[in-house]
């Protein structure tokens, strides 16, 4: 398996070759298009603030250069904390530049594999293994020590998602977990009784009646749960169905045996196109959040990481809730997890490095509280119980989340799977496989991408 994704770092760094000047790389993005300095590109600078070529953002020689993925909301929240965390006197200011999600991935491991990427990354939890792989991220436990990260801080399904032959290669930021969220107007409008102002439901029998309630009473171009028909968000509906109806793990720990129940697997996928069939979901959702934002729907389920979008939705009387339990006798749900990684680059100075990893850290711990305005669930298990973060509204009800959720395969390969995964269920959800088929499909990609 190595030898192969050796051989795609080099072919990364053939691509890459057009850098040529490579080493610009960070920064002052969201100050619009920028010229990198004698004749280079523009800086392409889209509407949320990521940019399109980071390689060529001018880069502040005195200051690390940070990637990072979020954008919106959440890239609001990281830029106060990164500038906090420069206002606090640091021994060196870190730089930040946002990438667009799509393409974040291919242009960390492009940039990384001709080592010239950022001082530092972040990195989904579920790919960091391949990251790790890769040799695209370092270890940082004797920074880290030096950094006076006390482990114990942090949840252990965290530091075990971090650990590859007992080396730790990246600090946790947070949890984000798909949850449920309520249009209160809406709900009560149906004549449903609210604890709390969260909906009350012990199975999946009762979420239909209350389902049932609501439909009559929604106008037209309204929906009672908001989902879009394909991608991330159905896949992880299924994915919490399929744990909370007693789903085995997907691979064995070795990564070498598809584990996954197919038995179960199509009956979760069954539940899942119900929703459809039943009447439930208005068809053709293109933004299921946004959807939800403007008013159209009584339910939707999201990522923690929208809460703090709605909060600021003038109008929306909402609130966010743990996702319900609704088969079995556990409370599992999807989650991934941020973390900061420190990427291989061909000369890496140790006090930068050190650095680097002090960033991570801060942003972690005294940067925690305001991530969590974001919606997040903090990783530092200090923040979730300091007053900053409890007296935000919903995120201390859902934190629990942390603990329930059912974090993605430790595999080298899931970025893989879980594309396999969302491919065929899509043509599921789309009415061109029965969920026999697709889940068929998918266990016979599975077992390819384990064995190529």
């Amino acid at each position: 398996m190595k030898k192969f994704l050796l051989a795609g770092m080099m072919a990364f760094a053939m691509s890459v070759l057009v850098f040529a000047a490579g080493q610009q790389q960070g920064g002052g993005a969201q100050g619009g298009a920028q010229q990198s300095g004698g004749g280079a590109p523009a800086v392409s600078v889209n509407e949320d603030g990521t940019v399109n070529n980071p390689e060529d953002v001018v880069v502040d020689p005195n200051k690390l250069v940070f990637w990072s993925l979020f954008a919106g909301g959440d890239g609001a929240w990281m830029d106060r904390i990164v500038s906090d965390f420069n206002a606090s006197g640091p021994t060196r200011q870190v730089q930040s530049i946002m990438l667009v999600w799509a393409d974040y991935y291919t242009k960390f491991g492009t940039a990384v594999a001709a080592r010239r990427g950022p001082d530092i990354g972040v990195s989904h939890i579920s790919r960091l293994p391949e990251l790790v792989e890769q040799g695209m991220v370092i270890a940082v436990d004797d920074y880290a020590a030096k950094a006076g990260i006390n482990w114990n801080d942090f949840a252990p399904a965290m530091v075990e998602g971090i650990t590859f032959n007992g080396k730790k290669y990246a600090v946790p930021l947070d949890t984000h977990a798909e949850i449920l969220y309520v249009n209160l107007d809406k709900l009560r409008a149906a004549g449903i009784t609210l604890t709390n102002n969260q909906l009350s439901i012990a199975n999946a029998a009762e979420f239909k009646a209350v389902m049932d309630k609501i439909k009559p009473t929604l106008q037209p171009g309204e929906t009672v749960l908001s989902l879009n028909p394909q991608g991330d968000d159905p896949y992880r509906i299924w994915w919490a169905t399929y744990f909370q109806m007693g789903g085995t793990p997907l691979v064995n720990d070795a990564g070498t045996q598809i584990t996954l129940d197919q038995a179960i697997a199509v009956r979760a996928a069954d539940y899942i196109k119900s929703l459809w069939t039943d009447g439930y979901i208005l068809p053709g959702i293109e933004d299921q959040q946004r959807f939800f934002q403007e008013g159209h729907a009584a339910l939707t389920y999201c990522g923690t990481w929208a809460t703090g979008v709605f909060g600021e939705t003038t109008g929306l009387n909402f609130s966010a809730q743990p996702y319900p339990r609704l088969f079995g006798t556990n409370d599992a749900c999807w989650a991934d997890a941020h973390v900061f990684t420190i990427p291989t680059k061909q000369a890496r100075n140790a006090a930068n490095t050190q650095a680097a990893v002090d960033f991570a850290f801060w942003a972690a711990s005294k940067g925690g509280a305001t991530w969590a305005q974001s919606g997040q669930i903090p990783s530092h298990i200090p923040v979730q119980s300091s007053p900053a973060f409890t007296a935000l509204p919903y995120r201390s009800g859902y934190a629990r989340a942390a603990s329930t959720a059912v974090l993605p395969s430790k595999n080298v390969n899931f970025g893989a799977i879980k594309d396999a995964i969302i491919q065929n269920l899509n043509t599921l959800w789309a009415d061109q496989a029965t969920s026999t088929v697709a889940v068929q499909n998918i266990i016979s990609e599975m077992n390819a991408i384990i064995r190529r």
